[in-house]
C-alpha cells in the first residue's frame, strides 16, 4: 500500500482527532482515571492516537465512499472540504485536551479556539492545496490539452 505525504499528513490529523475526542470524553465523565497524565500527556491519548493512526486510512476511504468523492465530476470542492475539516477538528481536539484554558477565552460569545481553529483550517487547506494539489491539476490541465 503506497502512501503519499498527503494521505499520511491526512491520516495524522485523523488519528489526532479521535485520540483527542475519545481523551476529552473519558476526562468529563465518571473514568477521567483513565486519563492520567505522564509529563502532561494523556497516556490514554497516545495510546488511542497510535490506534487511530492503524484505523485512519479506513476511515478516510469511509467517508470517501460516503460522500461518493470518486463520482463526483468535480472532486475539488469535497476535497478541501475535508481537508480543512481534519485541519479543524485536529486544533480543536488539541487545544482540549493539552490546554482547556484556552477554551474559556471568548469572542462575542464564541469561543475564541474555534475562532482562530476555523482561520487557521483555512489557511492550511490553502497552503495545503499550494503542495499537493498543484501536481494533479498540473495532470488535467495536460489532459485537456491534447
Amino acid at each position: 500500500m503506497k502512501l503519499t505525504i498527503s494521505t499520511w499528513l491526512q491520516n495524522l490529523g485523523i488519528a489526532c482527532s479521535i485520540a483527542s475526542f475519545f481523551t476529552l470524553f473519558f476526562r468529563i465523565t465518571d473514568f477521567a482515571w483513565v486519563t492520567k497524565s505522564v509529563y502532561y500527556i494523556p497516556v490514554f491519548f497516545v495510546v488511542l492516537f497510535l490506534l487511530g493512526l492503524v484505523i485512519a486510512e479506513d476511515v478516510r476511504k469511509a467517508f470517501k465512499k460516503m460522500f461518493w468523492y470518486d463520482k463526483r465530476k468535480e472532486q475539488r470542492p469535497i476535497w478541501q472540504v475535508g481537508i480543512g475539516f481534519i485541519f479543524f477538528l485536529a486544533q480543536i481536539g488539541i487545544v482540549m485536551v493539552f490546554s482547556e484554558g484556552l477554551t474559556h477565552l471568548k469572542l462575542g460569545g464564541m469561543p475564541l479556539v474555534f475562532v482562530v481553529a476555523f482561520m487557521n483550517a483555512f489557511i492550511l487547506t490553502v497552503i495545503y492545496e499550494e503542495i499537493f494539489f498543484r501536481k494533479e491539476r498540473a495532470k488535467t490541465s495536460v489532459n485537456n490539452s491534447k
